[in-house]
């Protein structure tokens, strides 16, 4: 083993958007476990918008990202050394060790994996936090109905993708909104969405009054802005919609809400949500999305940058919405 790793801190606050020099790379020793302790080697790290909130010093739902500490983030990646009963050397485990290459912890908020059928880097995305987000937010709050259309913003991503796919499992008309003809085909040609708006392509709400004939009955919202607004203004009496993310403003933007009457009007239920505040229910969601990925009956799709160095890039394009599926980052050669 190496007597020292990678990792990524946070080196100043983004003003405005984020920029590469809002981190610095370091080279640090490897520390040394003690009792109950283990040693972790990640192999994947999880690319995610929170953390562009988290990056602001601002009260919100947890404390800022500390200046000049590894950056917060989800990892996967398999035990090297273990003074913990609980774990053994080999076993694969899913944590929080942030965008490093390797990581300590007390075993307090790691969680074995079995890659039998599933692959690693899945419990990142449709298997991890995101696809508990999508399940959460369809289940729990729009609590999707047969025959009922739903619409989910940023459709093509790690999130978006599996509400769609749930949705349809359970009978709904499923409507996305996603950036590009590319990604727009594959929502629809492989994830099997029945329809989706390209928001870049200037006629935004033309194609959602075509693609939602019968008006929306709940919302995954994930972006906020425009795309919102035009939902809004197609929702149906007593329309669900489960507030995600607002990835339009994380940057500082304005994030007004122009159609807020029909809030009213349409006596619409909106709830904003912390999947990791919901963590009753993750065995029950965690055990229906590995069925799912298991049988090859929920697809996903990953982007993955080749290395720790890469991360601020990987990041700076998944805010600028450049990748398709799930945005990773490899952190074994």
């Amino acid at each position: 083993m190496h007597d020292q790793f990678q990792r990524i801190v946070l080196a100043s606050r983004p003003n405005g958007e984020v920029t590469a020099d809002n981190f610095r790379l370091e080279t640090v020793p490897v520390p040394t476990i003690v009792e109950g302790q283990v040693l972790i080697r990640n192999h994947f790290l999880s690319i995610d918008p929170y953390m562009r909130v988290r990056m602001d010093d601002a009260k919100n739902y947890a404390a800022p990202q500390a200046l000049n500490e590894t950056m917060i983030g989800g990892t996967v990646g398999e035990i090297v050394a273990s003074k913990n009963p609980q774990f053994q050397v080999g076993e694969k485990v899913i944590g929080m060790m942030g965008w490093a290459e390797m990581g300590v912890s007390d075993g307090s908020l790691l969680r074995k994996l079995d890659t039998t059928h599933i692959p690693l880097s899945a419990y990142l995305g449709a298997v991890g936090m995101p696809g508990m987000t999508a399940w959460y937010g369809l289940t729990q709050i729009m609590q999707a109905k047969e025959g009922e259309t739903i619409v989910v913003s940023a459709a093509s991503g790690a999130v978006g993708s599996v509400v769609g796919q749930l949705a349809k499992m359970r009978g709904c008309r499923a409507v996305g909104i996603a950036g590009g003809a590319e990604k727009c085909a594959y929502v629809v040609d492989e994830l099997g969405f029945d329809a989706c708006v390209d928001y870049k392509a200037g006629n935004l709400e033309e194609q959602l009054a075509v693609a939602t004939p019968n008006g929306i009955d709940a919302i995954f919202e994930n972006v906020g802005g425009a795309s919102f607004d035009a939902c809004l203004a197609r929702v149906n009496p007593f329309a669900r919609i489960a507030m995600c993310g607002m990835i339009a403003g994380y940057d500082g933007g304005d994030m007004a809400i122009h159609n807020a009457r029909v809030l009213l009007s349409m006596r619409v239920s909106l709830r904003g949500f912390i999947i990791s505040e919901h963590l009753d229910l993750w065995p029950q969601g965690l055990k229906e999305l590995g069925l799912l990925v298991a049988q090859g009956k929920l697809k996903f799709r990953e982007s993955i940058a080749p290395n720790l160095a890469s991360a601020p890039e990987a990041f700076i394009g998944m805010l600028k919405g450049k990748n398709l599926g799930k945005q990773l980052v490899r952190l074994i050669p």
